[in-house]
């Protein structure tokens, strides 16, 4: 397939197509107020705090800096965005408030990082707020994040350019989700088309960008978990060598060594093995090489926890609620998947920005169909399918069952959030597109322009989403909205025309519209190819039903 014709413009296309979606993470970044993304203030103060040589202590037990409290006081995190449901009356409105002047915000010094906030000197202060529970999380995205700051030279820079340092070192940890999604799609079927509307998924989910954008260990947990799915197509299709394995490992490893999340990946890594073609001795040996490896990277992190505090993961904030009366399973499994699903689709801020309940229903009514169509539809890609299916799905399910005792013993549901199901995003995207792929055969190709315009289309409306969300108040002008957004970014106002417009705006418009151009290409090659050879479909399908050897299970992305 490297020969064919439509090669040049399918690599055109596809490199396109990675390069948009970082810069709509990147956009995010910049357009994301201060410290306005799910538990952004704990992400940088353990950050800073091996930056500065201050080790990772026992869950529970790490306080938050006083630079970091002092950060979100300027932040100004008590107060309510104009797009948050409904307001709180003892808090102030976000827009009310005049953003603290660059010159003023707080330098990130040793003195700061090593002293820890106070609560008896913090009015209102309530216990939580003073503890920094990410160490109950392994440190290694807190070390890559420590080193990035040293390595630009902004360890001791204003906060706020930390925090948008290290949001855009997670953007580019976004970059090969596309790739190892539209390989995974390729290794499966051969087609072009269908590894193109897999590359474009993520453009069609607005929280990824949000999420992806901001400071979390998510983003490694996601780049874990693509490389870990893509693996796993090559094992199950029948790449059953050793480096395979150790590549493998090495990617759960990495991502258990980031959060626990990770030990989810480890069913579709058995199930891999499992169904693959080949001696049973050899699917055994690859299992053990992975297993083996996943351990000796980052398995070992939660049994060191289970020895030392006789649990996997200890608990990293003090208790919030009070024991109380829950209403019932059907509440609770009706209200938590709810939450789940929206925030998977877009929750923006500290998820009080919601998108509305017709989008996200719809949007994840229209991937559950394409994978239902897939499975049913694809008899040569089921089990592949099914196999790479497993990490979501246990994500998913793992995340419903973790809120239960919290709701049992309080009626409160609590960490019920959509980019815990980030790390399956490649997975997804393969079910989406083989789907895409089941209903519309060789026709695809001439569809694929359709679908990249959709997802610009989608990524773009929410990011005026949040825009409008975070920044327009009621009765208040776009104009507005803007000069409030230039306050608050950590660029001056020279900056943020030069980044946030040149870079981001035009960025992603102008990758945009060459994305489009590039598949518009591609689906005119693709269109002649058929003319002038076997159906693209007939040659997919003899190629899908063929496991792929040994010797030939290199990357085709």
């Amino acid at each position: 397939m490297r020969d064919g014709p439509d090669e040049a413009p399918y690599r055109r296309a596809l490199a396109l197509i990675s390069v948009l979606v970082v810069l709509v993470a990147a956009t995010w970044a910049v357009l994301t107020p201060v410290f306005r993304a799910p538990d952004e203030p704990q992400h940088v103060n353990s950050v800073l705090r091996l930056a500065y040589g201050g080790g990772w202590p026992p869950a529970g037990e790490a306080p938050i800096s006083s630079v970091v409290d002092r950060a979100r006081q300027q932040a100004a995190l008590d107060t309510d965005v104009p797009g948050r449901p409904f307001d709180r009356p003892d808090h102030g409105a976000f827009v009310d408030v005049a953003p603290v002047p660059d010159d003023e915000r707080v330098r990130v010094d040793a003195d700061g990082v090593r002293s820890p906030a106070s609560a008896d000197v913090r009015a209102g202060a309530d216990e939580p707020d003073v503890v920094d529970q990410m160490t109950q999380h392994p440190p290694l995205y807190y070390a890559v994040g420590a080193a990035a700051l040293r390595a630009v030279g902004l360890a001791e820079a204003r906060w706020d350019v930390q925090l948008l340092a290290l949001r855009l070192m997670d953007a580019l940890f976004l970059l090969p989700v596309p790739l190892l999604a539209a390989a995974a799609v390729r290794r499966l079927t051969g087609s072009r088309a269908a590894a193109l509307v897999a590359a474009s998924f993520t453009l069609f989910v607005p929280q990824v960008g949000h999420i992806l954008g901001s400071v979390t260990n998510d983003s490694l947990a996601v780049l874990s978990g693509a490389v870990a799915t893509f693996a796993c197509v090559l094992v199950v299709r029948g790449d059953l060598r050793a480096r395979t394995a150790v590549g493998l490992g090495a990617a759960v490893g990495i991502g258990l060594l980031t959060k626990v999340m990770a030990v989810f990946a480890l069913p579709m890594v058995v199930a891999a093995y499992l169904l693959a073609p080949g001696a049973r001795g050899r699917r055994a040996t690859g299992a053990l090489i992975a297993g083996g490896v996943a351990f000796a990277v980052g398995g070992w992190w939660w049994l060191r926890n289970l020895l030392v505090y006789g649990v996997v993961q200890p608990v990293g904030i003090p208790q919030r609620f009070e024991p109380g009366e829950h209403q019932g399973t059907w509440y609770f499994l009706r209200t938590a998947v709810t939450q789940l699903t929206r925030s998977f689709f877009g929750n923006f801020g500290w998820l009080e920005v919601r998108i509305p309940d017709p989008v996200f229903w719809s949007a994840s009514s229209a991937v559950a169909a394409l994978v239902v169509v897939a499975l049913v539809r694809r008899r040569d890609v089921r089990r592949a399918l099914s196999v790479v299916l497993l990490l979501p799905a246990g994500l998913w399910l793992g995340v419903l069952v973790n809120a239960w005792p919290e709701y049992a013993e309080t009626g409160v549901i609590v960490a019920v959030q959509g980019r815990y199901l980030f790390a399956g995003l490649a997975g997804l995207a393969t079910g989406a597109a083989l789907g895409a792929f089941a209903l519309l055969g060789p026709r695809l190709g001439r569809a694929v322009p359709w679908v990249v315009a959709a997802g610009c289309t989608a990524a773009v409306a929410g990011l005026a989403y949040g825009f409008r969300g975070f920044y327009q108040g009621s009765g208040q002008s776009v104009a507005d909205a803007a000069a409030r957004w230039a306050g608050w970014c950590p660029l001056t106002g020279a900056q943020l025309v030069l980044v946030g417009v040149v870079v981001a705006a035009v960025g992603v418009a102008a990758v945009g519209v060459a994305a489009l151009v590039a598949v518009v290409l591609f689906a005119r090659a693709t269109s002649r190819t058929a003319r002038s050879a076997s159906p693209e479909d007939a040659a997919t399908a003899a190629a899908a039903s063929t496991p792929t050897t040994a010797a030939g299970s290199g990357s085709s992305a």
